[in-house]
């Protein structure tokens, strides 16, 4: 039986630079809430979509899902300033309102990976894929940044290749397979 062989080209990693994929939490209805989720879908990074988020959770009246969704949410736009720390405390109290939510435990895998602790984003990542995550593509892609950080090329060869898989439209992925190159023995 031939035997699978994954090596890392000796370029740059320039997953390091790409940094993780983060997953935001559709929040229904009106006011603050909503405006938090839709800048956290958005891509936006300014600080000011935080004290949206954070002024929703302190005066609007929300169900446990949605109270949850907007920590993930202030969460996701820490992430996107590198506040590792700050982002994984409010993954941290999304899992504490709603311990079934994905979104909360690919993020705090995502947290972990900015940290550089590769190994303590895996629980955490496999915990999200087991419950379902609206984008199971960027779990994937996480988890191949915590293999490459933890010298592990084969298993995040074959996480990239999921996320291709799940959603060949998104390149980031695709990019970093032409890294690899596979040969079998």
């Amino acid at each position: 039986m031939p035997k699978l062989l994954v090596a890392m080209s000796v370029a740059v990693l320039s997953w390091i630079a790409a940094g993780s994929a983060h997953g935001a939490v559709t929040v229904i209805g009106g006011g603050l809430a909503q405006a938090c989720s839709k800048a956290a879908m958005s891509g936006e990074d300014d600080v000011k979509f935080q004290e949206v988020c954070t002024l929703a959770l302190d005066t609007e009246f929300m169900s446990p899902r949605d109270r949850a969704g907007t920590y993930v949410n202030r969460g996701v736009l820490k992430l996107r300033r590198t506040s590792y720390s700050d982002a994984a405390r409010d993954f941290d109290q999304a899992v504490r309102i709603q311990p079934d939510m994905g979104e909360a435990y690919v993020n705090r895998g995502a947290a972990s990976i900015g940290q550089k602790r590769y190994a303590d984003s895996l629980p955490d990542i496999n915990r999200a894929l087991e419950l379902g995550v609206t984008e199971p593509a960027k779990a994937y892609y996480n988890r191949a940044l915590a293999y490459e950080g933890m010298d592990d090329p084969k298993s995040a060869y074959f996480d990239y290749r999921k996320a291709v898989e799940i959603a060949p439209e998104w390149t980031a992925p695709r990019e970093e397979l032409t890294r690899f190159s596979v040969s079998t023995r």
